[in-house]
């Protein structure tokens, strides 16, 4: 069911969101060398390693680190890159993640392939056993500011809840932090 209604959401979010796509995907490559998006290398489900695209919204040669690691994120970013990130429009491309089955709608998010501490927090209460997500509990909980066992906590609940209602619910959620900006700290 969770599958069916993944295909579904795509297929009607692809319509009225190809233009922004489209529109992005000019702006990042108008502003900064180097290819339109960035494929990070992020842990999926059963801790296996998946390619995730994103609009690139961090310069060439960014080490691949959570942002918060970086000594001064802020360096980093493209001219457009901190708007792309408030507006989660870098996120955008993980439809292809949907689509594909590496992600759903609503899962825990794909930790970074060197983030060792929350794959192994993950599964150790078998949170790794679900497929990440575009958002999830934990991001409408706090997203970039939650500390990694608050984080692992929020998923874990997550998996206990887990239902269609209780995604719609997150869904919801995530669109109107997502309108009102909350939660990104770069």
């Amino acid at each position: 069911m969770k599958r069916a209604f993944d295909l579904l959401l795509v297929l009607i979010a692809l319509l009225p969101l190809s233009l922004p796509l489209f529109l992005v995907a000019i702006a990042v490559r108008l502003t900064s060398p180097g290819p339109v998006l960035y494929w990070s290398d992020r842990v999926g489900r059963y801790n296996r390693i998946f390619k995730m695209p994103k609009f690139r919204s961090m310069r060439i040669g960014t080490p691949a680190v959570a942002t918060h690691l970086l000594q001064d994120p802020d360096a980093w970013l493209t001219p457009i890159g901190s708007f792309l990130r408030k507006s989660s429009l870098d996120e955008l491309p993980q439809l292809w993640s949907i689509l594909k089955g590496d992600m759903s709608f609503v899962g825990p998010r794909p930790a970074l392939f060197n983030q060792y501490d929350l794959v192994a927090a993950r599964t150790k209460v078998r949170v790794h056993e679900l497929l990440p997500g575009l958002t999830g509990w934990a991001q409408i909980n706090g997203r970039d500011e939650l500390p990694i066992p608050q984080k692992v906590e929020f998923d874990a609940e997550y998996m206990e809840r887990c239902s269609l209602v209780f995604d719609v619910y997150i869904l919801w959620l995530t669109a109107m932090k997502v309108i009102c900006g909350e939660g990104v700290s770069h």
